[in-house]
């Protein structure tokens, strides 16, 4: 190979240039980003099938630990089974809660570690966030996850590929409760039982509002004629 290097300019940009190709012969690859040469074909699932009799409840934590138990203790009330995308981060630091959720016979999906844009982050970034959210969910439940709900919903073509590379299939909704708002219950209420239909997929938080509210969500549903499963039941998963 021959090099050409005009000016100080030139030498300086030689001498990184040189350096560079150090790093990579002498293993410096392990340290760059990794870049996936191999294209991934992946969709989001918002909701079901329109004409089943099945609706989900998914909540997204990544704090309102407080809320929780008085939840759980509600679904378990009413026989109800939702799912649970819990991040990393909180699962490391309520270990007890997330078993407690499991053990309560429902779902736990995958909401990344620290919450980060996923459609900011690269790949592989995204990638190493799912794969160590995973690890922090085994080793709190003892449970795989398998759905992953990217914060903020944020669903590039990038983002989804990450999470089939990471072994997961992602998941948003139909019917949002914007309940991180901290409106009044009844708001939640109205923005769940206007837009419930079939294979809907209702986003929640542990929130108050939330919590006051579920009792009326779930007597609606029912009423309707529909009835509560996991999201990967929902759509089939």
């Amino acid at each position: 190979m021959r090099v050409l290097f005009c000016s100080k300019h030139g030498a300086l940009l030689g001498l990184v240039y040189m350096a560079a190709l150090a790093l990579l012969i002498c293993g410096g690859l392990a340290v760059l980003p990794k870049v996936y040469s191999e294209p991934v074909l992946a969709e989001a699932y918002r909701c079901g099938a329109a004409d089943s009799d099945e609706v989900s409840l998914s909540f997204n934590v990544d704090w309102g630990e407080e809320y929780l138990p008085d939840i759980l203790a509600l679904l378990a009330e009413k026989d109800v089974k939702a799912t649970f995308f819990l991040t990393g981060r909180w699962c490391d630091n309520n270990p007890q809660l997330a078993a407690d959720i499991a053990a309560a016979g429902h779902e736990l999906g995958n909401h990344g570690y620290s919450h980060a844009s996923p459609n900011a982050s690269g790949e592989a970034e995204i990638v190493a966030e799912i794969e160590r959210t995973a690890e922090a969910i085994r080793n709190a439940a003892g449970v795989d996850a398998r759905l992953y709900a990217p914060p903020g919903g944020e669903s590039e073509e990038h983002v989804l590929a990450a999470a089939k590379r990471a072994g997961c299939e992602t998941v948003l909704w139909s019917v949002d409760t914007i309940d991180w708002q901290q409106p009044d219950a009844d708001t939640v209420l109205q923005r769940v039982t206007t837009q419930l239909q079939g294979g809907a997929i209702i986003l929640a938080h542990p929130t108050a509002c939330t919590l006051e509210a579920l009792p009326g969500i779930i007597e609606d549903a029912r009423a309707k004629g529909y009835r509560f499963v996991t999201v990967s039941e929902n759509l089939g998963l």
